[in-house]
């Protein structure tokens, strides 16, 4: 006979283990009646019961994990008792290896793991400095000219560039950036589409024709011509495992392609969006880190890498990673009901005052000063941990930290307004524009 559910607890049979708290009612209630964040709800909870905590915002509870051993419970130790829904962008990436599940995710992760991790970095060098050039010569020239910039659209620029020379080989041009400009407004109108797949495709038809426009003919292309100025690219690695893979339909690496350009860019981006504003209120840090060491010394590159690594930790790249639980299961001594949705949240993670001392402040050297990080692996993960942990990491690294070495040195940005606050959908971004000229 199953046990009855008790009040503030999740229902359910368990030999062992305590319910997960959970938040009052009435916190819920006063939470909607003032319209906030999703996070402000999460931190609430967070706040009040710990690390593993549990909320309703239907008739079933949700469990939001932030505790760092049981955030490596959920990710690292066991993804096969906490898995992944249809991802909330299938509609935009399809079955990409980012929504893909089971064996089609182990095999398309093998394909594309080679391609971001040592030898396979090595080869996309040339293209992220490429990108990088490109951007500081146009910063010169805006400066030069006193023109005002959009740093989140050049920040946006910069890394679809990047990507694109990385999937194609060819420099991104005039005509291809303005069509794939549907690829963030898909991104940003996704939280607030509706869920049935067909209803949801209506409002963001035209958007997805564009990307769909554009990826045939890279494809065609790619097929058809070779490698571009810069050798080949990730598309043809997928057309190459198209010979010997039949999965590798026209579909699936259109659908490989538009979750590397999503993957590829739009984190990227935000992150270092949010480092240029956080630096123009943290100005000593820019000045910290370029005195760190001369032009391309190790010293200066650790130091950049920390600014980029002190913004993921306040601004990580997927701020929550949904999973659900495939079974029952013991999660730092709480117990889970098969059925249950888990949230694990970065976001809060990264910003736990048990954790992080004086986590609001942003302090680069608590990645560059011995001790002054938290060790656990569950404490810092930007991109995730576990099997399911972003492929693109180091890449986002190195192109960040390349076009840092680039722009800190040469240009100061000076901000005519910055976004008011940050929206929280697929990633956390800076919610407006955020005009600058250059000094």
């Amino acid at each position: 006979m199953a046990t009855p559910a008790r009040p503030g607890s999740l229902p359910g049979p368990f030999p062992a283990g305590r319910p997960v708290p959970e938040l009052e009612p009435a916190l819920v209630r006063e939470w909607r009646a003032g319209g906030g964040e999703l996070v402000e709800l999460f931190a609430r909870a967070r706040e009040r019961l710990g690390g593993v905590a549990a909320f309703r915002l239907g008739p079933d509870p949700t469990v939001l994990v932030t505790d760092p051993r049981a955030v490596r419970h959920v990710l690292a130790l066991h993804p096969g008792r906490y898995v992944k829904r249809s991802h909330r962008a299938r509609l935009l990436i399809g079955d990409g290896v980012l929504a893909a599940t089971g064996e089609a995710w182990q095999r398309q992760r093998r394909l594309l793991q080679s391609q971001f991790t040592g030898p396979g970095m090595r080869r996309y060098e040339q293209r992220i400095d490429g990108a990088a050039r490109t951007t500081a010569a146009r910063w010169a020239s805006y400066a030069r000219d006193g023109q005002v910039l959009d740093v989140g659209e050049e920040m946006r620029r910069f890394a679809l560039d990047t990507i694109w020379r990385s999937l194609t080989g060819h420099p991104l041009d005039a005509g291809t950036e303005r069509e794939l400009a549907a690829v963030p407004a898909v991104v940003a109108a996704l939280p607030s589409l509706p869920a049935d797949g067909a209803a949801a495709h209506g409002p963001v038809a035209d958007d997805l024709a564009r990307i769909d426009a554009v990826a045939g003919l890279a494809i065609a292309a790619a097929r058809d011509g070779g490698a571009g100025p810069d050798g080949p690219g990730l598309l043809h690695v997928l057309l190459d495992a198209a010979g010997t893979r039949p999965e590798y339909t026209d579909r699936l690496i259109r659908d490989e392609l538009v979750t590397l350009l999503v993957a590829g860019h739009e984190t990227t981006a935000s992150t270092l969006t949010w480092l240029h504003l956080l630096l123009d209120r943290n100005p000593q840090a820019r000045e910290r880190a370029l005195a760190a060491g001369g032009e391309g010394s190790p010293e200066r590159r650790q130091a950049l890498q920390a600014l980029v690594h002190e913004t993921l930790r306040l601004y990580p790249s997927a701020w929550i990673l949904p999973r659900c639980a495939s079974e029952d299961d013991l999660l730092a001594g709480h117990r889970i009901e098969a059925g249950t949705d888990v949230l694990v949240c970065p976001y809060l993670t990264h910003r736990d005052p048990g954790l992080w001392d004086d986590p609001g402040r942003f302090d680069p050297e608590r990645f560059t000063t011995p001790g002054r990080r938290p060790t656990h692996p569950g404490s810092y993960y930007p991109f995730g941990v576990g099997p399911r942990a972003c492929l693109g990491l180091q890449f986002a690294l190195r192109e960040s930290t390349v076009l840092l070495e680039h722009l800190l040195p040469a240009h100061v940005p000076h901000f005519r307004s910055v976004p008011a606050r940050a929206a929280y959908g697929i990633t956390v971004r800076p919610d407006g524009p955020a005009p600058a000229t250059l000094g």
